[in-house]
């Protein structure tokens, strides 16, 4: 008829609202295939679109692969290659590892047992310095900085190491000032387990760590699997660690779920002090619910500790069959009982 207006929310429903399922299908298929970068909050696939809609129609949701391409930009999903950052070449059993700390990861989760996701952010330095990016302020009034970027003797680089809690979507920070060493790294997570993951995992015997396979949370590095083992003594957890394959560290779900969020939240803003550094990291949130707590760590860590074959022989290490340098769990030593 003539002058008829359609009345408000009638008309063909959206796929996603005939089909509620279907977003957590999608995002389930690309867990082991997503990556980011640490500045930007887009992530990245390594999958087509006709491959995912092939693989969803299989599962019962029938959508075409333009409407997925449309539901992957609505979710801050970009196609690329997998050469784009240069990170070296692939190693032959990198899908399969992928798989591997998906399958580890869904078999915690539903057991209630916490799955964090751990890393070093980029070093920055404090004082009055230009920060990257840009900020609303008065027209012609745009903070004063220095010209050279030479480092403070007295404030020196913040070293920003996360841990990010992936089924609650929370993460803890330790601003540390002096060195990125394994056992920096680790007391990271301690003090993540003993100001929040205590509480929320109570009673749990276990907790997974999906890690880089290089700096202080190296595979290879024999500090951090010593401090491991301390804080499994104190904890009497069972600490499962998977490494991500070498030339992977963008597949870290902390780079583009934690951090490229705190870069976001203070970008433009000159890091002037080391509270500025710890507030700015706790005020991040996302509209997803994300909330990061955030300490200064002003311990001492020195480099070069030498770790002997006799400590790693202490160790009580269990390897996983699969790739036995990549995925292994520490466990608690038994104490013996005073005589």
């Amino acid at each position: 008829m003539p002058g008829r207006i359609r009345r408000s929310g009638a008309g063909r429903k959206s796929i996603v609202e005939r089909d509620p399922k279907l977003l957590v299908s999608l995002e389930r298929l690309m867990e082991p295939e997503t990556r980011g970068d640490p500045e930007s909050p887009l992530r990245w696939i390594c999958r087509s679109t006709r491959t995912l809609s092939a693989q969803l129609t299989r599962q019962k949701h029938s959508v075409s692969h333009e409407k997925v391409a449309q539901l992957l930009r609505d979710q801050n999903y970009s196609l690329q290659s997998n050469r784009k950052t240069e990170e070296g070449a692939d190693h032959p059993d990198r899908d399969a590892q992928f798989e591997h700390i998906n399958a580890q990861a869904l078999k915690f989760q539903a057991a209630g047992r916490p799955v964090i996701s751990v890393d070093t952010k980029k070093k920055e330095l404090v004082g009055n310095y230009k920060n990257p990016g840009s900020d609303y302020r008065p027209r012609g009034h745009p903070d004063q900085v220095n010209v050279h970027d030479f480092p403070d003797e007295e404030l020196g680089k913040a070293i920003p190491y996360g841990v990010y809690d992936i089924g609650a979507n929370v993460g803890w920070v330790s601003v540390g000032i002096d060195h990125d060493t394994g056992e920096f790294a680790v007391n990271s997570i301690r003090r993540w387990w003993e100001t929040m993951g205590c509480e929320r995992y109570l009673g749990t015997d276990g907790v997974m760590v999906t890690a880089d396979g290089g700096g202080s949370n190296a595979s290879k590095a024999r500090l951090w699997k010593v401090e491991l083992q301390k804080l499994a003594d104190e904890t009497g957890l069972n600490i499962t660690v998977c490494h991500y394959p070498p030339g992977t560290s963008k597949w870290n779900k902390i780079e583009h779920r934690m951090f490229c969020q705190i870069t976001q939240n203070w970008r433009g803003k000159p890091l002037t002090s080391r509270l500025a550094v710890v507030e700015l990291i706790a005020a991040t949130t996302t509209k997803t619910g994300l909330t990061v707590r955030c300490e200064l760590d002003p311990n001492s860590y020195p480099k070069g500790i030498k770790i002997s074959d006799a400590e790693m022989d202490a160790i009580e290490i269990e390897r996983n069959a699969f790739h036995p340098e990549w995925n292994y769990t520490i466990k608690p030593r038994r104490r013996e009982a005073p005589s």
